[in-house]
């Protein structure tokens, strides 16, 4: 049983390690990510996960696709990948000192091509940001290329007061989520990992 990775990002391949699981191979989905007309944070994660596992499926027949989509919300506000100093401070600026949601959404499509859907929301609160702890996080380059231009597992860490939900999940992929799936679709997970 053949399964596909259907994401680029290094740290969805190095989370699926976690749990045993090393993709046959990994193909991304290039597609628009652009967010629909007043389309809320959680459709928004869940389609575009979709949508790239029905792409990378339709080039992989008979294997496992397995997709993802990791958005940052404050409110109904879809918040950006951070491409530019700018707009990670712009982030952290709307971010400090407050609660916002982080949703993880899986696609996993199975040999016979029925697709399996997980949403996992997450509670993320900030403390309130210094002036110069965000010029030092920015410095650092970390947040460049990551939704709300943080990233969880690094030095943002330091600087988040609590979280509610799955660590996994914020990163940019629901662990306990995703092994369900795969256990449901038949994929030979190494249960001595779990005993």
């Amino acid at each position: 049983m053949r399964l596909i990775l259907a994401s680029a990002s290094p740290r969805r391949r190095d989370l699926l390690g976690q749990v045993g699981v090393l993709p046959d191979a990994v193909d991304p989905a290039d597609i628009d990510e652009t967010p629909r007309k007043a389309e809320l944070p959680a459709a928004y994660a869940a389609r575009v996960a979709a949508e790239k596992g029905a792409l990378v499926a339709a080039r992989h027949p008979g294997a496992l696709i397995l997709s993802g989509d990791t958005v940052v919300a404050a409110g109904r506000r879809i918040l950006p990948k951070a491409e530019s100093e700018a707009e990670v401070r712009a982030c952290l600026d709307l971010l400090s000192g407050r609660r916002h949601r982080v949703y993880s959404a899986i696609t996993l499509i199975d040999a016979a091509g029925v697709a399996r859907h997980r949403l996992s929301t997450s509670i993320v609160i900030f403390k309130r940001l210094e002036r110069s702890e965000i010029d030092r996080y920015i410095a650092s380059g970390e947040g460049l290329g990551k939704a709300g231009g943080y990233a969880i597992q690094g030095r943002a860490a330091g600087l988040i007061r609590s979280i509610q939900g799955s660590h996994s999940a914020i990163m940019g992929l629901p662990l306990y989520e995703t092994r369900t799936l795969l256990e449901a679709a038949g994929y030979p997970l190494d249960r001595r990992d779990f005993e």
